[in-house]
């Protein structure tokens, strides 16, 4: 029996347990998906915007992997400098598949950053979503205006989340803390701000136009701005997601579709602002963010922007930075600082040039946080086809000590939450969303979810 460990039950985890346990090439594998979470699905659960129904429904194709035979669900194991070291790992499988995502943020690199009131979209997004490490984080929610930062499709749901009215949400599994702080927000004015053009914004069209359907909520953009991207004025040349997101804008600026909803129905307005590259947060320590400075940009010609020297404050008490994604370096890999990524050749991870045995990666950590969850499947495919190329040597090996997974775990520390455990805290949100008069509704904070796991047993 080759036992395989894949770090991380996200789309590339799951996705390379799936392709591991439906080759028919290499027979007898298990696969042992760990994660730090006690739940299982990654940005899925914890990334995708609660009123996205539709993507969020992904779980359900997740969750018929990890309930095969050969697949088993621990959460709550620890991997890293606080928990296993790879060579614990080792003595436990034959091989691992660390598939941990890029966990952190890319900074501005500006003054005034560390500002009370400036956090990373990431943050606010991990709170809505009921991401156990965010349940304690606030934000000031009682300010009028606040500050997007980027123009991807994160900074999209963000000032959806801003903008949309708090009665619709309830119908989500938003966490009833974060559902009663954004009913009770203040905030009337949301600024996304791009230091490009609209034709290279990162958003998805679907994303853009769902920020004109918001009842609530009005779009205001300045055509000027629009006009000095060059690929505006002539769009006919560019990639068809760019392109249709041009055409969104255009018909917004000209007129011709609507973005805004009847005056009457009106409480935010989201600007879209295009050529503004960030400078300086300005404020103090005691108060806090009061506005962002920009410097007004310019294409330069070849696909970049430079700096004109003309500069504009917007004012905002809540600012919120996405302007990217960046991984971590794990103890016992050899790490990439340029990249953010390990080292790999078709994903078998490697140390000056040479393969390390046994150890691989996928996903974002293997390839940079780029493309939608679908790329994570060709991604994980070619992973597991290099794994699977080396299960003869992996075979070899002795494993010590060669015991049950669950046993070895927790003799090392950890006290894994297997399948039955989640499948409670799936039930314990159920029942609680029907207590609050809700549909299911997320726990927000690792008490709750390892509590509702203990109700039944541990086992695998």
């Amino acid at each position: 029996m080759l036992r395989i460990a894949v770090i991380g039950s996200g789309p590339s985890g799951v996705y390379t347990a799936q392709s591991l346990i439906e080759q028919q090439d290499v027979p007898d594998i298990e696969v042992y998906v760990l994660d730090r979470l006690p739940c299982p699905y990654g940005l899925v659960r914890y990334g995708v915007a609660p009123d996205h129904e539709k993507i969020k429904s992904l779980q359900n194709n997740l969750r018929t992997v990890l309930e095969h035979p050969g697949v088993h669900f621990l959460g709550n194991v620890e991997v890293g400098a606080a928990g296993l070291g790879l060579d614990q790992l080792r003595e436990i499988f034959d091989a691992v598949v660390f598939c941990v995502g890029a966990d952190t943020d890319q900074h501005l690199g500006v003054p005034g950053e560390e500002l009370s009131g400036s956090h990373s979209a990431t943050e606010f997004v991990a709170w809505y979503s009921a991401h156990p490490d965010a349940a304690t984080r606030r934000f000031p929610l009682t300010a009028r205006s606040a500050i997007v930062i980027g123009v991807g499709n994160v900074a999209v749901d963000v000032a959806r989340m801003l903008s949309r009215d708090a009665a619709e949400l309830a119908a989500t599994d938003m966490p009833q803390g974060a559902l009663g702080a954004l009913a009770d927000s203040r905030v009337e004015d949301v600024w996304m701000v791009g230091r490009r053009g609209p034709s290279q914004a990162k958003f998805t069209t679907k994303e853009l136009r769902e920020l004109g359907s918001l009842p609530g909520a009005e779009v205001v953009l300045r055509p000027e701005e629009l006009e000095r991207d060059p690929a505006y004025r002539d769009p006919g040349r560019l990639p068809a997601v760019a392109r249709r997101n041009v055409e969104v804008l255009r018909g917004w600026a000209e007129g011709t579709a609507d973005a805004a909803p009847p005056k009457e129905l009106r409480r935010h307005r989201i600007h879209l602002r295009f050529f503004l590259r960030p400078v300086e947060l300005l404020g103090d320590a005691a108060t806090g963010v009061r506005a962002v400075r920009f410097e007004r940009t310019a294409p330069d010609g070849r696909g970049g922007v430079t700096g004109t020297g003309e500069f504009e404050e917007i004012e905002g008490q809540l600012v919120l930075r996405s302007v990217g994604y960046r991984g971590t370096p794990l103890p016992g890999l050899p790490f990439d600082e340029a990249t953010g990524t390990v080292p790999h050749d078709a994903g078998r991870v490697l140390r000056d040039g040479a393969p390390l045995p046994g150890v691989y990666v996928a996903g974002w950590i293997k390839r940079g946080p780029t493309g939608v969850i679908g790329t994570n499947r060709p991604c994980a495919k070619e992973t597991a086809r290099s794994l699977l190329a080396d299960a003869a040597a992996l075979g070899e090996r002795t494993r010590k000590p060669a015991g049950d997974p669950v046993t070895e775990l927790t003799r090392a520390g950890q006290r894994p939450v297997a399948w039955p455990g989640w499948l409670a805290i799936e039930a314990a949100e159920a029942k609680w969303g029907r207590g609050l008069g809700r549909g299911t509704v997320k726990l927000p904070d690792w008490a709750g979810l390892l509590e509702a796991a203990r109700t039944v047993e541990v086992v695998c």
